[in-house]
Protein backbone atom coordinates (compact mmCIF):
# COMPACT_ATOMS: atom_id res chain seq x y z
CA UNK A 1 0.00 0.00 0.00
CA UNK A 2 1.19 3.83 -0.66
CA UNK A 3 2.23 5.66 2.39
CA UNK A 4 -0.11 8.37 3.86
CA UNK A 5 0.62 11.70 2.11
CA UNK A 6 2.99 14.09 3.32
CA UNK A 7 2.66 18.13 4.07
CA UNK A 8 6.01 18.02 2.60
CA UNK A 9 6.66 20.01 -0.96
CA UNK A 10 8.72 16.80 -1.73
CA UNK A 11 7.77 14.17 -3.58
CA UNK A 12 5.81 11.13 -2.33
CA UNK A 13 7.07 7.85 -2.88
CA UNK A 14 6.44 4.07 -2.37
CA UNK A 15 8.15 2.85 0.14
CA UNK A 16 10.03 -0.51 -0.56
CA UNK A 17 9.48 -2.80 2.00
CA UNK A 18 12.11 -5.68 2.57
CA UNK A 19 11.34 -8.65 0.33
CA UNK A 20 12.01 -12.42 0.78
CA UNK A 21 13.81 -13.86 -2.05
CA UNK A 22 12.26 -16.36 -4.03
CA UNK A 23 15.10 -19.52 -4.13
CA UNK A 24 13.13 -21.65 -6.95
CA UNK A 25 11.19 -20.28 -9.94
CA UNK A 26 10.98 -23.27 -12.37
CA UNK A 27 8.12 -25.31 -12.13
CA UNK A 28 6.97 -22.93 -9.11
CA UNK A 29 8.08 -20.08 -7.07
CA UNK A 30 9.59 -21.20 -3.61
CA UNK A 31 10.57 -18.90 -0.71
CA UNK A 32 12.28 -19.65 2.28
CA UNK A 33 11.11 -17.91 5.72
CA UNK A 34 7.88 -17.12 5.11
CA UNK A 35 4.57 -18.16 6.51
CA UNK A 36 2.88 -21.41 4.86
CA UNK A 37 0.50 -20.86 1.86
CA UNK A 38 -2.69 -21.69 0.80
CA UNK A 39 -3.69 -23.78 -1.74
CA UNK A 40 -4.61 -21.18 -4.05
CA UNK A 41 -1.60 -19.58 -3.35
CA UNK A 42 0.62 -22.91 -4.00
CA UNK A 43 -1.34 -22.96 -7.37
CA UNK A 44 -0.71 -19.23 -8.33
CA UNK A 45 3.11 -19.43 -7.44
CA UNK A 46 3.36 -21.74 -10.87
CA UNK A 47 2.85 -18.47 -12.65
CA UNK A 48 4.37 -15.83 -10.11
CA UNK A 49 6.16 -15.66 -6.85
CA UNK A 50 3.21 -14.79 -5.47
CA UNK A 51 3.41 -14.94 -0.87
CA UNK A 52 1.58 -16.11 1.55
CA UNK A 53 -1.81 -13.98 2.18
CA UNK A 54 -1.67 -12.16 -1.09
CA UNK A 55 -3.28 -14.80 -2.97
CA UNK A 56 -6.85 -13.72 -2.77
CA UNK A 57 -5.94 -9.89 -3.60
CA UNK A 58 -4.02 -10.71 -6.71
CA UNK A 59 -6.72 -12.77 -7.43
CA UNK A 60 -9.37 -9.99 -7.46
CA UNK A 61 -7.20 -8.06 -9.48
CA UNK A 62 -6.60 -10.50 -12.12
CA UNK A 63 -10.10 -10.86 -12.46
CA UNK A 64 -10.66 -7.12 -12.70
CA UNK A 65 -8.04 -6.74 -15.89
CA UNK A 66 -9.55 -9.76 -16.91
CA UNK A 67 -13.23 -7.92 -17.22
CA UNK A 68 -11.53 -4.87 -18.48
CA UNK A 69 -9.67 -6.56 -21.82
CA UNK A 70 -13.06 -8.52 -22.23
CA UNK A 71 -14.99 -5.28 -22.61
CA UNK A 72 -12.65 -3.72 -24.91
CA UNK A 73 -12.46 -6.59 -26.99
CA UNK A 74 -16.40 -6.16 -27.54
CA UNK A 75 -16.05 -2.88 -28.45
CA UNK A 76 -13.62 -2.71 -31.17
CA UNK A 77 -15.13 -4.90 -33.08
CA UNK A 78 -18.02 -2.92 -33.05
CA UNK A 79 -16.61 0.10 -33.42
CA UNK A 80 -14.57 -1.23 -36.82
CA UNK A 81 -17.88 -2.10 -37.69
CA UNK A 82 -19.31 1.06 -37.47
CA UNK A 83 -16.75 3.30 -38.76
CA UNK A 84 -16.20 1.15 -42.10
CA UNK A 85 -19.87 1.29 -42.91
CA UNK A 86 -20.32 4.55 -41.80
CA UNK A 87 -17.36 6.00 -43.21
CA UNK A 88 -14.18 4.80 -45.04
CA UNK A 89 -10.05 4.20 -44.05
CA UNK A 90 -9.77 7.66 -44.14
CA UNK A 91 -11.80 8.12 -41.52
CA UNK A 92 -10.05 5.73 -38.91
CA UNK A 93 -7.06 7.93 -39.97
CA UNK A 94 -9.15 11.20 -39.15
CA UNK A 95 -10.72 9.72 -36.20
CA UNK A 96 -7.22 8.26 -34.77
CA UNK A 97 -5.62 11.93 -34.42
CA UNK A 98 -8.46 13.43 -33.12
CA UNK A 99 -8.52 10.93 -29.90
CA UNK A 100 -5.08 12.97 -29.10
CA UNK A 101 -5.80 16.07 -29.98
CA UNK A 102 -9.28 15.79 -27.11
CA UNK A 103 -6.69 14.05 -24.84
CA UNK A 104 -5.29 17.50 -24.37
CA UNK A 105 -8.18 18.68 -22.65
CA UNK A 106 -9.58 15.14 -21.29
CA UNK A 107 -6.35 14.55 -19.31
CA UNK A 108 -6.50 17.93 -17.29
CA UNK A 109 -10.23 17.19 -16.45
CA UNK A 110 -9.17 14.09 -14.95
CA UNK A 111 -6.28 15.48 -13.14
CA UNK A 112 -8.70 18.04 -11.71
CA UNK A 113 -11.57 15.59 -10.98
CA UNK A 114 -8.80 13.53 -9.08
CA UNK A 115 -7.37 16.42 -6.78
CA UNK A 116 -10.84 16.89 -5.73
CA UNK A 117 -12.21 13.03 -4.32
CA UNK A 118 -10.68 9.75 -3.01
CA UNK A 119 -9.81 7.34 -4.58
CA UNK A 120 -12.74 4.97 -4.71
CA UNK A 121 -14.60 7.68 -5.78
CA UNK A 122 -12.45 8.41 -8.63
CA UNK A 123 -12.57 5.00 -9.72
CA UNK A 124 -16.26 5.22 -8.88
CA UNK A 125 -17.13 8.39 -11.25
CA UNK A 126 -14.63 7.17 -14.39
CA UNK A 127 -16.50 3.79 -14.97
CA UNK A 128 -19.83 4.56 -13.89
CA UNK A 129 -19.29 7.68 -16.65
CA UNK A 130 -17.70 5.21 -19.17
CA UNK A 131 -21.09 2.38 -18.67
CA UNK A 132 -23.63 5.76 -18.66
CA UNK A 133 -22.04 6.73 -22.22
CA UNK A 134 -22.39 3.16 -23.60
CA UNK A 135 -26.31 2.99 -22.31
CA UNK A 136 -26.52 6.56 -24.76
CA UNK A 137 -24.22 4.82 -27.36
CA UNK A 138 -27.03 1.84 -27.80
CA UNK A 139 -30.10 4.19 -27.27
CA UNK A 140 -28.91 6.17 -30.40
CA UNK A 141 -27.50 3.65 -32.41
CA UNK A 142 -31.09 1.87 -32.06
CA UNK A 143 -32.82 4.87 -32.80
CA UNK A 144 -30.99 5.12 -36.32
CA UNK A 145 -27.81 7.88 -35.34
CA UNK A 146 -24.60 7.54 -37.56
CA UNK A 147 -22.37 7.65 -34.22
CA UNK A 148 -19.47 5.95 -36.03
CA UNK A 149 -17.11 8.68 -36.13
CA UNK A 150 -17.83 9.61 -32.59
CA UNK A 151 -17.78 5.77 -31.28
CA UNK A 152 -14.26 5.38 -33.05
CA UNK A 153 -13.07 8.75 -30.95
CA UNK A 154 -14.60 7.19 -27.81
CA UNK A 155 -13.38 3.76 -27.98
CA UNK A 156 -10.01 4.88 -28.29
CA UNK A 157 -9.73 7.13 -24.90
CA UNK A 158 -11.57 4.33 -23.18
CA UNK A 159 -9.69 1.85 -23.22
CA UNK A 160 -6.24 3.55 -22.89
CA UNK A 161 -8.12 5.70 -20.01
CA UNK A 162 -9.89 2.68 -18.03
CA UNK A 163 -6.79 0.17 -17.88
CA UNK A 164 -4.60 3.27 -16.88
CA UNK A 165 -6.75 3.81 -14.60
CA UNK A 166 -6.65 0.24 -13.04
CA UNK A 167 -2.94 -0.05 -13.35
CA UNK A 168 -2.42 3.05 -11.40
CA UNK A 169 -5.07 1.64 -8.66
CA UNK A 170 -2.96 -1.68 -8.91
CA UNK A 171 0.42 0.40 -8.42
CA UNK A 172 -1.29 1.89 -5.17
CA UNK A 173 -2.28 -1.28 -3.13
CA UNK A 174 1.30 -2.68 -3.90
CA UNK A 175 4.64 -1.64 -2.53
CA UNK A 176 7.64 -1.75 -5.15
CA UNK A 177 8.55 -5.84 -4.07
CA UNK A 178 5.05 -6.93 -4.25
CA UNK A 179 4.44 -5.38 -7.72
CA UNK A 180 7.17 -6.50 -9.13
CA UNK A 181 6.59 -9.93 -8.13
CA UNK A 182 2.65 -9.74 -8.58
CA UNK A 183 2.19 -8.07 -11.97
CA UNK A 184 3.04 -10.75 -13.65
CA UNK A 185 0.29 -12.83 -12.78
CA UNK A 186 -2.25 -9.57 -13.05
CA UNK A 187 -1.05 -9.54 -16.55
CA UNK A 188 -2.07 -13.06 -17.25
CA UNK A 189 -6.21 -11.93 -16.81
CA UNK A 190 -5.61 -8.92 -18.98
CA UNK A 191 -3.92 -11.40 -21.87
CA UNK A 192 -6.84 -14.11 -21.47
CA UNK A 193 -9.10 -11.35 -21.22
CA UNK A 194 -8.43 -9.93 -24.77
CA UNK A 195 -8.10 -13.60 -26.02
CA UNK A 196 -11.43 -14.40 -24.88
CA UNK A 197 -13.05 -11.37 -25.37
CA UNK A 198 -12.24 -11.17 -29.21
CA UNK A 199 -12.74 -14.81 -29.77
CA UNK A 200 -16.49 -14.40 -28.62
CA UNK A 201 -17.51 -11.71 -30.99
CA UNK A 202 -18.00 -13.78 -33.55
CA UNK A 203 -20.02 -16.36 -31.57
CA UNK A 204 -22.49 -13.57 -30.33
CA UNK A 205 -22.71 -12.51 -33.84
CA UNK A 206 -23.47 -15.29 -35.51
CA UNK A 207 -25.53 -17.48 -32.93
CA UNK A 208 -27.21 -14.70 -30.75
CA UNK A 209 -27.31 -12.02 -33.64
CA UNK A 210 -25.76 -9.45 -31.61
CA UNK A 211 -25.04 -5.80 -33.25
CA UNK A 212 -22.57 -3.42 -32.36
CA UNK A 213 -25.51 -1.91 -29.68
CA UNK A 214 -26.06 -5.18 -28.21
CA UNK A 215 -22.22 -5.50 -28.07
CA UNK A 216 -22.24 -2.20 -26.34
CA UNK A 217 -24.74 -3.23 -23.80
CA UNK A 218 -22.67 -6.22 -22.69
CA UNK A 219 -19.33 -4.03 -22.12
CA UNK A 220 -21.11 -1.86 -20.26
CA UNK A 221 -22.58 -4.92 -18.08
CA UNK A 222 -19.14 -6.23 -17.98
CA UNK A 223 -17.26 -2.49 -16.96
CA UNK A 224 -20.25 -2.59 -13.71
CA UNK A 225 -19.04 -5.90 -12.82
CA UNK A 226 -15.13 -5.08 -12.81
CA UNK A 227 -16.08 -2.16 -10.55
CA UNK A 228 -18.05 -4.12 -8.33
CA UNK A 229 -14.38 -6.11 -8.42
CA UNK A 230 -12.06 -2.74 -7.82
CA UNK A 231 -14.17 -2.31 -5.05
CA UNK A 232 -13.35 -5.99 -3.33
CA UNK A 233 -9.90 -5.72 -4.24
CA UNK A 234 -9.57 -1.96 -2.27
CA UNK A 235 -11.50 -3.43 1.18
CA UNK A 236 -9.30 -6.37 1.10
CA UNK A 237 -6.19 -4.68 0.90
CA UNK A 238 -7.52 -2.05 2.76
CA UNK A 239 -8.28 -4.70 5.79
CA UNK A 240 -5.03 -5.84 5.60
CA UNK A 241 -2.76 -2.33 5.49
CA UNK A 242 -1.41 -0.62 8.32
CA UNK A 243 -3.06 2.96 9.46
CA UNK A 244 -1.44 4.99 7.33
CA UNK A 245 -2.01 3.41 4.20
CA UNK A 246 -5.26 3.35 5.10
CA UNK A 247 -5.21 7.21 5.37
CA UNK A 248 -4.24 7.73 1.69
CA UNK A 249 -6.76 5.83 0.38
CA UNK A 250 -9.40 8.46 1.28
CA UNK A 251 -6.79 11.24 0.72
CA UNK A 252 -7.28 12.86 -2.45
CA UNK A 253 -4.68 13.20 -4.98
CA UNK A 254 -2.51 16.46 -4.94
CA UNK A 255 -3.00 19.56 -7.22
CA UNK A 256 -0.81 19.44 -9.83
CA UNK A 257 -1.85 18.02 -13.47
CA UNK A 258 -0.36 15.25 -15.47
CA UNK A 259 1.59 17.13 -17.74
CA UNK A 260 3.04 19.06 -15.04
CA UNK A 261 4.44 16.16 -13.16
CA UNK A 262 5.69 14.94 -16.81
CA UNK A 263 7.50 17.89 -17.29
CA UNK A 264 9.01 18.32 -14.05
CA UNK A 265 10.47 15.02 -13.27
CA UNK A 266 13.01 13.31 -15.65
CA UNK A 267 12.00 9.75 -15.13
CA UNK A 268 8.31 10.14 -15.90
CA UNK A 269 9.52 12.84 -18.72
CA UNK A 270 11.78 9.44 -20.01
CA UNK A 271 8.97 7.00 -19.94
CA UNK A 272 6.60 9.24 -21.93
CA UNK A 273 8.96 10.13 -24.48
CA UNK A 274 9.50 6.01 -24.58
CA UNK A 275 5.43 5.56 -25.28
CA UNK A 276 5.88 7.39 -27.95
CA UNK A 277 8.69 5.52 -29.55
CA UNK A 278 7.47 2.15 -29.08
CA UNK A 279 3.70 3.51 -30.26
CA UNK A 280 5.77 4.92 -33.32
CA UNK A 281 7.97 1.75 -34.25
CA UNK A 282 5.19 -0.38 -33.55
CA UNK A 283 2.57 1.16 -35.70
CA UNK A 284 4.91 1.76 -38.68
CA UNK A 285 5.63 -2.05 -38.65
CA UNK A 286 1.84 -2.26 -38.44
CA UNK A 287 1.98 -0.49 -41.40
CA UNK A 288 4.75 -3.06 -43.18
CA UNK A 289 2.36 -5.93 -42.84
CA UNK A 290 -0.78 -4.73 -44.00
CA UNK A 291 1.05 -3.02 -46.84
CA UNK A 292 2.28 -6.64 -47.53
CA UNK A 293 -0.32 -8.01 -46.81
CA UNK A 294 -2.72 -6.00 -49.39
CA UNK A 295 0.09 -6.51 -52.05
CA UNK A 296 -0.43 -10.88 -51.72
CA UNK A 297 -4.27 -10.38 -51.88
CA UNK A 298 -5.40 -11.47 -55.21
CA UNK A 299 -8.93 -11.57 -57.29
CA UNK A 300 -12.04 -9.60 -57.13
CA UNK A 301 -13.58 -7.62 -53.60
CA UNK A 302 -14.72 -11.27 -52.30
CA UNK A 303 -11.41 -12.68 -52.66
CA UNK A 304 -9.17 -9.61 -51.58
CA UNK A 305 -11.31 -9.39 -47.92
CA UNK A 306 -11.90 -13.24 -47.73
CA UNK A 307 -7.62 -13.37 -47.67
CA UNK A 308 -7.64 -10.30 -45.83
CA UNK A 309 -9.22 -10.95 -43.15
CA UNK A 310 -8.35 -15.01 -43.17
CA UNK A 311 -4.23 -13.84 -42.79
CA UNK A 312 -5.55 -11.06 -39.66
CA UNK A 313 -8.06 -13.87 -37.84
CA UNK A 314 -5.05 -16.51 -37.90
CA UNK A 315 -2.48 -13.49 -37.00
CA UNK A 316 -3.96 -11.91 -33.92
CA UNK A 317 -5.26 -15.52 -33.04
CA UNK A 318 -0.98 -16.11 -32.93
CA UNK A 319 -0.33 -13.14 -31.15
CA UNK A 320 -2.52 -13.50 -28.18
CA UNK A 321 -2.20 -16.68 -27.91
CA UNK A 322 1.99 -16.77 -27.43
CA UNK A 323 1.36 -12.99 -25.46
CA UNK A 324 -0.55 -15.19 -23.27
CA UNK A 325 2.07 -18.50 -22.60
CA UNK A 326 4.55 -15.42 -21.81
CA UNK A 327 2.30 -14.09 -19.72
CA UNK A 328 1.91 -17.53 -17.43
CA UNK A 329 5.06 -18.73 -17.81
CA UNK A 330 8.17 -16.41 -18.32
CA UNK A 331 6.96 -12.54 -17.55
CA UNK A 332 7.40 -13.58 -13.89
CA UNK A 333 10.97 -15.22 -14.71
CA UNK A 334 12.70 -12.30 -16.86
CA UNK A 335 11.15 -9.67 -13.98
CA UNK A 336 12.90 -12.03 -11.41
CA UNK A 337 16.00 -12.83 -13.25
CA UNK A 338 16.96 -9.04 -14.78
CA UNK A 339 14.91 -6.90 -12.61
CA UNK A 340 12.75 -3.93 -13.97
CA UNK A 341 15.41 -2.41 -15.09
CA UNK A 342 17.14 -5.07 -17.66
CA UNK A 343 13.26 -6.38 -18.04
CA UNK A 344 12.74 -3.17 -20.16
CA UNK A 345 15.36 -3.90 -22.96
CA UNK A 346 13.62 -7.28 -23.97
CA UNK A 347 11.36 -5.83 -26.21
CA UNK A 348 13.56 -2.96 -28.28
CA UNK A 349 16.20 -5.88 -28.83
CA UNK A 350 13.85 -7.81 -30.08
CA UNK A 351 12.40 -4.88 -32.38
CA UNK A 352 16.28 -3.69 -33.57
CA UNK A 353 16.67 -7.77 -34.84
CA UNK A 354 13.43 -7.53 -35.79
CA UNK A 355 13.70 -4.85 -38.27
CA UNK A 356 17.05 -5.21 -39.36
CA UNK A 357 15.97 -8.47 -40.40
CA UNK A 358 12.78 -6.87 -42.57
CA UNK A 359 15.49 -4.38 -44.35
CA UNK A 360 17.37 -6.88 -45.71
CA UNK A 361 14.48 -9.51 -46.36
CA UNK A 362 11.28 -7.50 -46.60
CA UNK A 363 9.19 -10.47 -47.45
CA UNK A 364 5.22 -11.50 -45.78
CA UNK A 365 6.99 -14.54 -44.07
CA UNK A 366 9.42 -12.88 -42.46
CA UNK A 367 7.79 -9.69 -41.79
CA UNK A 368 4.22 -11.62 -40.00
CA UNK A 369 6.83 -13.76 -38.01
CA UNK A 370 8.71 -10.82 -36.47
CA UNK A 371 5.18 -9.13 -35.63
CA UNK A 372 3.93 -11.84 -33.59
CA UNK A 373 7.42 -11.82 -31.69
CA UNK A 374 7.11 -8.67 -31.27
CA UNK A 375 3.46 -7.83 -30.58
CA UNK A 376 3.26 -10.87 -28.25
CA UNK A 377 6.14 -9.47 -25.93
CA UNK A 378 4.39 -6.31 -26.21
CA UNK A 379 1.05 -6.98 -24.88
CA UNK A 380 2.98 -9.87 -22.44
CA UNK A 381 6.44 -8.77 -20.92
CA UNK A 382 6.41 -4.97 -21.87
CA UNK A 383 3.28 -3.96 -20.74
CA UNK A 384 4.11 -5.77 -17.56
CA UNK A 385 7.91 -3.98 -17.11
CA UNK A 386 5.70 -0.74 -18.09
CA UNK A 387 3.25 -0.99 -15.14
CA UNK A 388 6.33 -1.71 -13.07
CA UNK A 389 8.14 1.46 -14.11
CA UNK A 390 5.54 3.40 -11.79
CA UNK A 391 5.41 1.77 -8.60
CA UNK A 392 8.17 3.58 -7.04
CA UNK A 393 6.78 7.11 -8.10
CA UNK A 394 4.26 9.17 -6.10
CA UNK A 395 0.65 8.70 -5.99
CA UNK A 396 -0.36 11.53 -8.74
CA UNK A 397 2.08 10.26 -11.01
CA UNK A 398 0.36 6.46 -10.47
CA UNK A 399 -2.80 8.52 -11.66
CA UNK A 400 -2.79 11.35 -13.22
CA UNK A 401 0.80 11.14 -14.87
CA UNK A 402 0.71 7.73 -16.30
CA UNK A 403 -2.84 8.68 -17.06
CA UNK A 404 -1.74 11.42 -19.63
CA UNK A 405 1.31 8.96 -20.62
CA UNK A 406 -0.81 5.84 -21.31
CA UNK A 407 -2.95 8.13 -23.22
CA UNK A 408 -1.91 11.22 -24.92
CA UNK A 409 1.37 10.35 -25.54
CA UNK A 410 0.37 6.54 -26.78
CA UNK A 411 -2.01 8.52 -29.39
CA UNK A 412 0.75 11.52 -30.03
CA UNK A 413 3.02 8.35 -30.62
CA UNK A 414 0.05 6.84 -33.51
CA UNK A 415 0.16 10.18 -35.08
CA UNK A 416 3.54 10.50 -35.76
CA UNK A 417 3.86 7.33 -37.34
CA UNK A 418 0.58 8.20 -39.60
CA UNK A 419 2.69 11.27 -40.90
CA UNK A 420 5.70 9.29 -41.36
CA UNK A 421 3.57 6.65 -43.45
CA UNK A 422 2.33 9.27 -45.49
CA UNK A 423 5.54 11.17 -46.23
CA UNK A 424 6.98 8.63 -46.79
CA UNK A 425 4.71 6.71 -49.36
CA UNK A 426 4.82 10.23 -50.68
CA UNK A 427 8.64 10.35 -51.20
CA UNK A 428 8.24 6.94 -53.22
CA UNK A 429 9.70 5.12 -50.09
CA UNK A 430 9.92 1.26 -50.13
CA UNK A 431 9.24 -1.25 -47.47
CA UNK A 432 13.02 -1.07 -47.06
CA UNK A 433 13.32 2.21 -46.23
CA UNK A 434 10.39 2.36 -43.30
CA UNK A 435 12.37 -1.10 -41.77
CA UNK A 436 15.82 0.76 -41.41
CA UNK A 437 13.38 4.15 -40.20
CA UNK A 438 12.67 1.70 -37.25
CA UNK A 439 15.84 0.30 -36.92
CA UNK A 440 17.17 3.57 -35.99
CA UNK A 441 14.18 4.67 -33.84
CA UNK A 442 14.93 1.34 -32.00
CA UNK A 443 18.21 2.33 -31.13
CA UNK A 444 17.11 5.58 -29.62
CA UNK A 445 14.58 3.40 -27.63
CA UNK A 446 17.58 1.19 -26.63
CA UNK A 447 19.26 4.87 -25.42
CA UNK A 448 16.32 5.73 -23.67
CA UNK A 449 15.78 2.67 -22.13
CA UNK A 450 19.02 3.51 -20.65
CA UNK A 451 18.03 6.55 -19.16
CA UNK A 452 14.86 5.37 -17.50
CA UNK A 453 17.08 2.39 -15.93
CA UNK A 454 19.69 5.06 -14.42
CA UNK A 455 16.44 7.68 -13.08
CA UNK A 456 14.63 4.11 -11.58
CA UNK A 457 17.94 2.83 -10.03
CA UNK A 458 17.82 6.68 -8.44
CA UNK A 459 14.25 5.99 -6.96
CA UNK A 460 14.96 2.58 -5.75
CA UNK A 461 18.18 2.73 -4.03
Amino acid sequence: MAPAPSSSSEPRTLATHPELRSHHTFPIFKTLGEPRKSALERLLSWFADVRAGEGAGALLLTANVFLLLSAYYLLKPAREALILTEGNAVTKVQSSAAQAVLLLGVVPLFGWIASRVPRMRLIFITSLFFAANLAIFYLLGRAGVHEGRVFFVWVGIFNVFIIAQFWGFANDLYTEGQGRRLFPLIGVGASLGAWIGASSVPSLIQRLQFTPYTLMAAAAVILVGSLALTYASNTHEAGRAPADAKAANETPLGKEGGFSLILKDRYLFWIAVLTVLLNVVNTTGEFLLSTLVRDAAHGGDAERQAFIGAFYGTFYGRVNLVGFLLQMFVTSRAMRMFGVRGTLFILPSIALINYSVIAVVPLLAVVRIGKILENSTDYSIQNTVRQALFLPTTREAKYKAKSAIDTFFARAGDVVSAGFATAGTALGFGLGAFAWLNVALTIVWLAIAGRIAREHRKKTV
